[in-house]
């Protein structure tokens, strides 16, 4: 491995950083004085969050990188080894969303979305890990969902890839349980405030709009940063989403009662929406941001969460009643 550039600062890579999560992500480490190396489709956005994390003061390196290419993600390991020396925090977060049900959206779609929110991330633990091998030391954190807990309508790809990505990273930990100083840590976000939902492709017919309560980035990326720190197995970020975990391992048929109501009540937003397959297939606008704007309005806000609890409860109502 050698010592070239080696300090006591960590080398973070992260994957998925043009926007949203990543973006957040990489500011965290940036304040901590992390030497980043970014990665994304989008060029222009990913060179936009490396000039501003260089302004934080951050030794940055970014690289397109396409994670359903795994010759591009050998090619990204191979670029951070060759500027930095090694490899300390893997950041699996590339991810992209679909809204419909499984029979509306098209086959290539469902594909897209798989090959980059697991295939990608598989690809990601197999070219970092003979790094971490070789340094006897790594962590790799994972960015999942409470949807690879849970599940709902109108979301069979994105729940597939999550489910999917919790497993894998269960059975990678359990793989490397004699290399001590190597950790698979999964963070389990719940909705967050990030443009993927405007970049979401959509087979519904209807405007949508993301599950509430939603929660700000920068809480999924301090997770991730202590995750690095001190690994754990999974941990939720999103309160009152995580107390859907517990509801739908306990009580699993009264859950899929209220799972598409509230679906139906919260997420459809009708309107006559053409089909569009968003940003499965390439990358969205250039410029980077964080948020989706998704937070405005707190009391459209509270009106939703007491919608939804209308909704669980008449559910609740309806099982005691058959």
């Amino acid at each position: 491995m050698g010592k070239k550039n080696r300090s006591k600062h960590p080398v973070v890579v992260i994957v998925g950083a043009s926007s949203g999560i990543g973006q957040a992500t990489a500011r965290k480490f940036a304040k901590r004085g992390g030497r980043l190396v970014l990665a994304g489709r989008g060029e222009e956005g990913l060179e936009a969050v490396a000039d501003e994390v260089r302004g934080l003061g951050a030794e940055v390196l970014a690289v397109p990188t396409d994670v359903r290419d795994e010759e591009q993600v050998q090619a990204l390991v191979r670029a951070a080894v060759e500027r930095f020396g090694r490899i300390d925090v893997w950041v699996g977060n590339a991810s992209v969303f679909s809204y419909g049900t499984f029979e509306e959206t098209p086959s290539d779609v469902f594909r897209d979305l798989i090959e980059t929110d697991l295939i990608g991330q598989i690809s990601g633990a197999r070219a970092v890990l003979p790094i971490f091998r070789a340094q006897r030391s790594g962590a790799i954190v994972f960015v999942g969902s409470v949807y690879s807990r849970i599940s709902t309508p109108l979301v069979s790809a994105y729940v597939t890839s999550k489910w999917g990505l919790l497993g894998f990273a269960e059975v990678l930990r359990q793989e490397l349980r004699k290399e001590k100083g190597i950790s698979v840590s999964t963070v389990l976000p719940s909705t967050i405030d990030t443009p993927i939902y405007q970049h979401t492709a959509n087979y519904t017919g209807e405007r949508i709009h993301p599950l509430p309560p939603i929660v700000a980035p920068s809480r999924v990326a301090s997770t991730i940063v202590r995750l690095s720190r001190k690994p754990r197995r999974e941990v939720v970020v999103g309160r009152i989403q995580g107390l859907m975990v517990p509801f739908h391992a306990t009580t699993p048929g009264l859950y899929e009662k209220v799972a598409a109501p509230a679906m139906e009540l919260v997420a459809l937003r009708g309107g006559d929406e053409p089909d569009t397959r968003g940003t499965t297939a390439e990358p969205g606008a250039p410029v980077a941001t964080t948020t989706g704007g998704w937070r405005k309005g707190r009391g459209t806000r509270l009106v939703l969460l007491a919608s939804a609890a209308w909704v669980i409860s008449s559910a609740v109502r309806r099982s005691r009643a058959s």
